[in-house]
This record gives structure tokens, C-alpha cells and sequence, in this order.
């Protein structure tokens, strides 16, 4: 049906009529989109299900990853891209008076994930797919997803981020699938007929785990992989007909709200106890359904669970899902009659982890009692590891109790879930080469000289059919053009770029392909914010989870000293620069939410006032999403990648942001390093302390915040506005009162007074290559020319080889 467009027309015509009823001329774009979406999935459904027979009935090795967040993006433009259809599809629309655009606009975001780790894993589901290698997601079906932003007042308001208030055409319900996932009760122990105890799970709470399926559509070949997706349910009505006939209408509903709430919200507020309850429930459920799922399927066609690590990898991203560990010990023991020994050696053969940020949240830790009481028979089994590996450590370090008690899975009444997830893996990886080493050297050295054979790096990378292919065609065409298509599918070839460096032709193209792309964005900022931009100034973007050792602080402080610059010298020679800000601070992140607030506050005074007008603007893009990122990226000029030295595992952002032609303001941090490695130093603007220095102030001190108020009057200054609130008169002067307090009172935890100086030199050297139109050019094309060797085909391809073991397939149609 896409094979050409008078084929497509006429199929689409009888699509129409026969799913929605109605002629064309009294349809909206929402009928449209579902009548070309079903036509698409259609295609794709043919492809899936000999995927998924050849898979199964070849007997072929498979990869899971296990995510508790995929941030996919919209499917219909993507998956009419890798079909090949998107040409044909929009012709043939135009010539029925449809403009498929105006169809894209209709899908909402899947409020599936939140940040870099959510989008890392969608990137690697797609690389999988291109590369004909099986492996699928596994992952929860949000129906509010984090949450949908607004600014309000400056302030950030979180409202419920309703994406499923429509059907969702890509997904496929499997209720047949559905398994039963067990929580809170008690496990009563006796002793089987084989002298062995047996554990029966007793009084539990069941949920029922209902699967959602989503393809994943390999680019330009015939593969189509699975994102399954688990939604909880009650196993029954749990509707209390007598507290209805009470009138207590709340009551008679709340065990089905109760269970449901599981799959409702990705990270829900944990600064309350039910909140920390409902986050361990989320992960433990849809680990557990994935493992049931992944047992049931490989028990269709295997009689012998022995072969399950010849067959099966589970990679669990981060330590969200570790409870994998315990649940397929569990599993095995319990339901398949292994001894604990058997059940260990297949289950330290079937999980890899890959650890994302040696920050502490991502370290993930559980109070025992909460733990116990949610998962007892899983706490049981992690109980029981713990004991074994204590053992191990005892006899390899006697005398080193210390080390012993680090590297124990529970200890001072927590359950360690990044311990858990190094003992029970046979690989550990990090997501850049610095983050590695610290991994190696710093954050777990205790295990990496245990297990040295277990570290290794997988730098983490980008799909550049999403991000370049799709949201930058201009971009995409203009390298055609020059290089030819090759790159598409090998896009290390972008390096052939660099031989156009300094064409003027080229660079003419470029620039072209720039403001469009610019001018795309300014449309969008006035259409939806009110605020006009001019697409001739420099557009500066920082686009991130708001977070303190992120420094979007940093970046506002700096616009703050632009601003007093320009008012103490209206003739000052800067170049004209927009500033654009987006990302969500989690609900109960106070700080961040403060820092959002400021840079509004800046925006407001910034944007408003005439003295600067033509050189300052200042936005910040609400409720940042897949969508909203594919109009950033391709517009901008400046890549901010400016996290404190040592926190940023790597990154992937700054990725993006090359691969569409911006120049990267950066610390030597996380992939920064190997970017500026690639594209070489001239290409390049660095900032900052090293990580050797950040390291050497948290372990030695010597670093006073105040005393670089006290000597830098640029500081001081910024600092004492913000203090006396002199600029601000919309806010109350205490409302910027915890920034001050975290960079003076105490001490600058992240080191953004330390870089302010180092910062703002680097953003002079920013200004003045700008305007050396050659050299800006080159830059930025060196960029793009070196990007490809950051393409998550690359990485999973060394993941493929190196860790999971898989070989490449095609199925045949």
C-alpha cells in the first residue's frame, strides 16, 4: 500500500471510509492521523509477527532491557521513516488536501519517561532494530507519566501529563498474557517430600500485570522488535459493594485505585512514606512481570531452564530494575525446583547492569523494614545473598571489616540495590570513559578489586535516524547532497564532512539550514509563549533535567552578569544572544524549582526592558519533551554541557546538540571529554575545574565559597541583587533565599562560584568566534562530521559483541 502514490491514495481512501465511517471533507486531522497510523501499523503488524515467529522457532539469543523509563517520541513520522513510506505518504496526502504535518501534530508525546535515561534506552531499542539484532524493552505503560509542566508566576505547576486520553494506535493490549505479580503478606516455609524447604507466599496482595505491546521498527529492513509495557490492574472488580450501599463511595473503590496507582505516575513523590512504598511496588512489578514473561516464552520452546544464559540476557539500566536478581532466583527456586546453587549460576549468567551516576539518588538504597514488609519472600533471597557474599568477603579480607561492611548488600539498615547489582551481574558497565574510572577508582573500588573482569566502558550514544534524519532533514538533505546517503546507515561516515570545512559554499548551505531552523523555533516560542526572538542572535541552549550539579544556576548567573553589564555600559560589544532554558525539576526538588523560578525572574526583567533590547532575550520552554527537543536542537548555536566536573556520567544531550551543527560550551566532564577529544580543542570552548580538582576539594577542602564573593565583584554584586531584591519586585526577597544560602552559607556544593570566572571567559571566546562567520562554521561542521562515531548503533554494537552476545538477523517476509 507504499509502494507508490496512486497505491497509497486509493488505500488510504478505503481505510478511511471503512474504520471511521465519514468522507474526508467532515473529517479532523485526529481522524486522519488514526486512518494513516492504522494503515502504517498494518504494515508493520505483517513484519512483527514473522519477527517474533523466526525469534522463537530459530531458537535465537535475546536481549531484554529493563528500564523504568522509555522516552520514545512520537511513532508515526519515525515509523513511515524506516518503512520508507514518509515520501509517499506525503505526496499522496497533498494531493488529497491533507498536509501530513498537520497528522504528526495530532499524536501526543508518550509520557513514558523524563530524561537522558529514558531517551538513552529508546535510542538503544531503535539502534537494535536498525541492526537487524533482537532485543526488546521492557519497561511500565505510565498513564500520567512524570508530569505535564507549566509556568506559572515563573513558578513550576505539575499537572497530570494525559497522553492515553486518546487511543493509542501503536499499542497492542494482550490480556492472554497477563501474569500475577505478588505483594506484601507472609511466606510460610515446610519441608518437601525431598527434604528441601519449600517457600509458599501466603496473604499476598495480587496485581495483575497486563502487557502492552509496542513495535519497534528497524530503519530500511524487516525487523520489528518489542517495547512491552505493563499496566497494573485488579485481579478482580475489587468494587465493595457494601461500603457502596453505605454511601462510602471512596472506600468502594479504593483496592482498585490502590493497585492501579502502581502504573499510573513515573517517579512519584517520594518525600512521603506511601510515596516511597508506591515507587519499590513499581519497581518490583514490572520486574517480575518481565521475568515471568521472558520464562513463560523461553519455557514454549526450551524444556531446560539451565540453557536460559545461552539464550536470554536481561540488562538491567540502572539500578531500577536490580530486583530482577532476587525475582529470577525466586523464580527458579520456588516455581522450578532449583537449589540455591544451580538458581545463582544462571541468574549471575543472564544479568547485566549498567550504572549511570555515581550521584546518591541513582545509588538506590531501602529501608529493610519497608522492604520486608512490601517483598518478603524477594527480601528473604536478598537476605540469603548477602549472607553468602559477607561469607565470600570474610574470608578474602579478614582483616578488613570495613571494606566488608561497604560492600555488604544491606548495612545500616538499608538494602543496597547498586550492590545488589554488581553481585548479581556477570557485567557492570559505565556510560563514558571518566564516568568508568571513577566507577573503577572512586565510587566502587572496593568491587571493581574484586571483580576487576566484571568493569567495563559502553559509552553511551545517540540514534541519528531520530535526531538527525527526522528532526533535522534540511540538515539531513545537505549532507546527502555532499557526502551521499551512506551515512544513513553507517554514520561514522559524517567524518567525510570534514573535508567541506572551510568551503564557502558549504558554509553558505549551513547557514541556510541554520535560520530555517532557528526561524522554525521562534515561531513556535511566539505562538506558544508570547515572546519574540530574533533568529539573527546567537541561541544559547540548556535543555535538562533541572538538577543543582547540572548548574543551570551557573548558566542564569551568567545572563544575570550580562544583564548588569549591559545596563552599566549600553554600548558594550556583544554579540546578540538568546538564552534558552527547558527542563522539569522533580515535584519535591524545592532548589530546583527555585532555580526555574530565577531564571523566569530574569526572563520577566530581561525581556521587558528596552535598554537591552536587541541584545538579551531569555526563555524558558515549558514541559520539555521528545517533540519540543527535535525543534531545539536542530536551532541552536551553543550546546551548554556545564554539570560540575565528576557528575555527569556522560551525557547525551551534548550529543544531540553536535550532531546538529552547535559548538559545546563545556566542563571535562562525562562525554564531553570524548567529544572535544574527537572534534579537537579548537572545536571546542572549555570551562571549569578538572575532576582530578573537584575530587581534590571533596576529599582535602580548601575551597571557600565567600571568599570568591568577597574578591569578585561581579559576584558580589549579582549575589547582593538577589539577596536585597532590588531587581525582582515580583518576588518576595526571600524566595531566591535558598540559592544564596547553598552558594555562601554552605559552600558551594557544586562549584559554581569557583567556575562563574572561568565561565564567563569562555562564553567571551564564544562571542568573539561567533562572529569570525569562517571559523564558526568550520566549528560547527567539525562537530557535525564527528557526531556519528557517537551513534547508538556504534554503541550497541560493541554492546551486541561484548556483553550480550547477539548476532544479527533479518527475517524474511
Amino acid at each position: 500500500m507504499f509502494e507508490n502514490k496512486e497505491q497509497f491514495v486509493a488505500a488510504y481512501k478505503h481505510r478511511f471510509m471503512s474504520l471511521l465511517s465519514k468522507t474526508l471533507s467532515e473529517a479532523s486531522d485526529a481522524d486522519r492521523y488514526m486512518a494513516l497510523a492504522s494503515m502504517a501499523r498494518d504494515e508493520i503488524n505483517e513484519r512483527w509477527v514473522v519477527t517474533n515467529s523466526f525469534y522463537l522457532r530459530g531458537g535465537v539469543r535475546q536481549a531484554y532491557y529493563f528500564s523504568l523509563e522509555f522516552l520514545v517520541g512520537k511513532y508515526l513520522e519515525m515509523n513511515l521513516l524506516s518503512l520508507g513510506a514518509e515520501q509517499v505518504c506525503r505526496e499522496g496526502l497533498a494531493d488529497l488536501g491533507i498536509n501530513l504535518d498537520d497528522l504528526i501534530k495530532c499524536e501526543p508525546d508518550p509520557a513514558l519517561g523524563n530524561g537522558g535515561l529514558g531517551r538513552l534506552a529508546a535510542c538503544f531499542l531503535d539502534s537494535l532494530a536498525a541492526q537487524g539484532l533482537p532485543g526488546h524493552g521492557n519497561g511500565i505503560r505510565y498513564k500520567y507519566g512524570l508530569f505535564r509542566q507549566q509556568i506559572v508566576d515563573g513558578y513550576q505547576v505539575e499537572l497530570p501529563d494525559n497522553w492515553l486520553n486518546q487511543r493509542n494506535p501503536w499499542e497492542i493490549r494482550k490480556p492472554d498474557r497477563a501474569v500475577v505479580v505478588k505483594l506484601n503478606g507472609h511466606v510460610r516455609t515446610e519441608t518437601g517430600e525431598d527434604g528441601r524447604p519449600r517457600f509458599i507466599h501466603e496473604n499476598y496482595l495480587p496485581v495483575l500485570a497486563v502487557p502492552y505491546d509496542m513495535s519497534i521498527v528497524g530503519y530500511g529492513n524487516r525487523t520489528v522488535n518489542t517495547l512491552r509495557l505493563w499496566s497494573a490492574e485488579s485481579v478482580d472488580d475489587s468494587f465493595d459493594f457494601a461500603s457502596f450501599s453505605r454511601g462510602d463511595y471512596v472506600n468502594a473503590v479504593s483496592g482498585k485505585y490502590s493497585v492501579e496507582a502502581i502504573s499510573e505516575v513515573l517517579y512519584p513523590d517520594d518525600s512521603n512514606y506511601s510515596n516511597r512504598i508506591l515507587r519499590l511496588k513499581q519497581q518490583y512489578f514490572f520486574v517480575s512481570a518481565g521475568v515471568q514473561s521472558i520464562i513463560r516464552r523461553f519455557k514454549k520452546v526450551h524444556h531446560d531452564l539451565r540453557l536460559l544464559p545461552e539464550k536470554i540476557v536481561i540488562h538491567i539500566n540502572d539500578t531500577h530494575p536490580a530486583l530482577a536478581i532476587p525475582e529470577i532466583m525466586r523464580m527458579l527456586m520456588d516455581e522450578e525446583g532449583f537449589d540455591w546453587d544451580e538458581a545463582w549460576d544462571v541468574t549471575t549468567r543472564v544479568v547485566a547492569y549498567t550504572n549511570h551516576t555515581i550521584m546518591p539518588e541513582a545509588l538506590e538504597k531501602w529501608p529493610v523494614d519497608l522492604f520486608w514488609e512490601l517483598l518478603p519472600r524477594i527480601y528473604m533471597i536478598v537476605e540469603e545473598i548477602n549472607r553468602r557474599f559477607v561469607n565470600l568477603l570474610n574470608v578474602a579480607y579478614p582483616v578488613d571489616q570495613g571494606k566488608v561492611s561497604r560492600m555488604a548488600i544491606i548495612g545500616e539498615g538499608m538494602v543496597r540495590m547498586a550492590n545488589l547489582a554488581v553481585v548479581g551481574s556477570f557485567s557492570v558497565n559505565g556510560v563514558a570513559a571518566v564516568h568508568t574510572e571513577l566507577l573503577k577508582n572512586v565510587v566502587m573500588k572496593d568491587f571493581h578489586d574484586y571483580f576487576p573482569e566484571k568493569f567495563n566502558n559502553k559509552t553511551n550514544g545517540i540514534t541519528h535516524r531520530r535526531w538527525l534524519i527526522k528532526s533535522n532533514p534540511s540538515l539531513s538533505q545537505l549532507v546527502t547532497d555532499a557526502i551521499g546517503d551512506g551515512w544513513k546507515r553507517e554514520p561514522s561516515r559524517l567524518e567525510e564532512l570534514k573535508s567541506f570545512a572551510w568551503d564557502g559554499a558549504m558554509r553558505d548551505k549551513l547557514a541556510a539550514v541554520k535560520r530555517a531552523g532557528k526561524e522554525r523555533l521562534a515561531r513556535h516560542i511566539s505562538e506558544s509563549q508570547g515572546v519574540s526572538v530574533d533568529p539573527d542572535s546567537i541561541f544559547d541552549a540548556q535543555v535538562k533535567r533541572i538538577h543543582a550539579y547540572k548548574r543551570q544556576l551557573l548558566n542564569a548567573l551568567h545572563v544575570h552578569h550580562l544583564y548588569n553589564e549591559l545596563k552599566a555600559f549600553p554600548a558594550l560589544d556583544l554579540a546578540p544572544r538568546t538564552f534558552l532554558f527547558a527542563g522539569k525539576a522533580a515535584p519535591s526538588y524545592y532548589y530546583a524549582k527555585t532555580i526555574i523560578k530565577y531564571i523566569n525572574e530574569l526572563a520577566r526583567l530581561i525581556n521587558n526592558d528596552k535598554d537591552v533590547s536587541g541584545k538579551l532575550k531569555v526563555v524558558f520552554l515549558e514541559n520539555y519533551n521528545v517533540s519540543l527537543a527535535e525543534m531545539i536542537f536542530p536551532a541552536s548555536d551553543i550546546s551548554e554541557q556545564i554539570s560540575t566536573a565528576s557528575k555527569e556520567a556522560s551525557g547525551t544531550g551534548n550529543m544531540k546538540f553536535m550532531m546538529n551543527g552547535a559548538v559545546t560550551i563545556g566542563t571535562n566532564d562525562g562525554a564531553n571529554i570524548e567529544i572535544r577529544d574527537l572534534v579537537g580543542e579548537e572545536n571546542f570552548i572549555l570551562f571549569g575545574l578538572s575532576v582530578e580538582q573537584v575530587l581534590g576539594y571533596y576529599m582535602n577542602g580548601g575551597y571557600r565559597s565567600k571568599e570568591v564573593y568577597e574578591k569578585d565583584e561581579n559576584v558580589r554584586r549579582i549575589l547582593d541583587q538577589i539577596m536585597n531584591g532590588s531587581l525582582f519586585p515580583n518576588s518576595a526577597r526571600d524566595d531566591f533565599s535558598s540559592i544564596t544560602r547553598s552558594l555562601l552559607d554552605y559552600n558551594d556544593e557544586f562549584f559554581v562560584l569557583k567556575d562563574f570566572e572561568s565561565y564567563a571567559e569562555a562564553q567571551k571566546r564564544a562571542d568573539a568566534l561567533y562572529r569570525q562567520r569562517d571559523v564558526w562554521s568550520a566549528m560547527s561542521l567539525n562537530n557535525i562530521a564527528m557526531s556519528g562515531h557517537f551513534s547508538s548503533d556504534n554503541t550497541i554494537s560493541q554492546y551486541a559483541s561484548e556483553i550480550w552476545r547477539l548476532r544479527r538477523f533479518e527475517p524474511v517476509v
